[in-house]
């Protein structure tokens, strides 16, 4: 098979797409003929050698990439044969080997894919999705809710526009250049609002005339993320799920005690609860997706250029959850 191996740690040019062995799957999992990959923020940090949550770096050379979907076409020891040519998605957890033709799983970890969504829909719901629907387990929205969304043309971001216009909320949606902008506006939000222009802080002052934003999703930090709790009224919440903004390696979230709340990992899957939080958060997300209530906007690359997805990723040149097909 062909697949995408980081030999060093480093640039991505470092990411070089090359023929590998097929893997077998082992007893209890499957084998996908990938048609999406997902690619991740917390990649990029790992091809540069920052460990992220994980506990030791990875074992080089190694196949980048945790969330695949496409059709099972090979069953391990122990597998039900129904399995078998289904359309499936899966997040391999920290194991990697997604950015490749062919991945295994656990096939307790894969989900059969909605008839509603493709491939590169389904690994955003299974990896981008499900974090948003952890991240929205910690505030109850309704119509009374004024909501903002820093790095609202983002993959999470675009999935918190459209739940909370789904719930009644007014949102007011944050993104970087005129183009991001136009795509947060058509995705749903009240007020989408370039936070690379000057001024931005007083056109949503305008746009509520007196009211105050109720809750804050916070993914970026920095600037934006004072800005945007500035906005906040008596009660608000601050959440926060990542501060992009201040870069890989940062020591930390911008917090204001008694306002923000921090919801990354064990908090969020505290709080998911069951025997399996990550597959209860997995199942949500698809769920949102097959009823319509959530669409992810995907940007596409080639597995060829794997290399070209980290810089735009890196750079902020996409929109929506980054994917590759083989």
């Amino acid at each position: 098979m062909h697949a995408v191996r980081l030999h060093a740690f480093g640039p991505a040019e470092n990411l070089v797409h090359e023929e590998v062995a097929d893997p077998v799957p082992g007893p209890g999992q499957v084998r996908i003929a990938v048609a999406a990959a997902g690619v991740h923020l917390l990649d990029t940090a790992l091809r540069q050698g920052h460990l992220g949550p994980l506990p030791e770096p990875p074992v080089l050379p190694t196949v980048p990439g945790r969330e695949v979907a496409g059709v099972v076409e090979s069953l391990g020891e122990g597998v039900a044969d129904e399995w078998r040519g289904r359309r499936v998605v899966a997040h391999l957890g920290f194991a990697p080997g997604g950015y490749a033709s062919l991945a295994v799983a656990g096939a307790d970890r894969v989900h059969e894919i909605p008839e509603n969504l493709d491939f590169a829909e389904a690994v955003a719901m299974i990896g981008t999705g499900r974090t948003a629907m952890g991240i929205l387990q910690f505030t109850e929205l309704g119509p009374d809710s004024v909501v903002v969304v820093p790095a609202a043309a983002g993959g999470i971001g675009t999935l918190l526009v459209q739940y909370a216009r789904h719930a009644g909320a007014t949102v007011i949606g944050l993104a970087g250049g005129p183009g991001k902008v136009a795509r947060v506006r058509a995705n749903g939000a009240d007020l989408a609002v370039d936070y690379t222009e000057a001024g931005r802080p007083e056109k949503v002052r305008a746009f509520l005339g007196g009211r105050r934003a109720t809750v804050v999703f916070d993914g970026v930090g920095g600037d934006v993320a004072r800005e945007a709790v500035a906005l906040l009224g008596d009660g608000g919440r601050h959440i926060v799920f990542g501060w992009s903004a201040e870069g890989i390696g940062a020591g930390g979230p911008y917090l204001v005690e008694g306002v923000s709340e921090q919801v990354l990992g064990p908090v969020m899957l505290g709080r998911a609860g069951g025997t399996d939080p990550m597959r209860t958060l997995e199942l949500r997300a698809l769920a949102e997706a097959a009823a319509g209530r959530m669409r992810p906007a995907v940007t596409r690359f080639p597995l060829t250029a794997a290399a070209a997805a980290h810089r735009a990723l890196e750079t902020r040149a996409t929109i929506g959850k980054v994917v590759l097909e083989p």
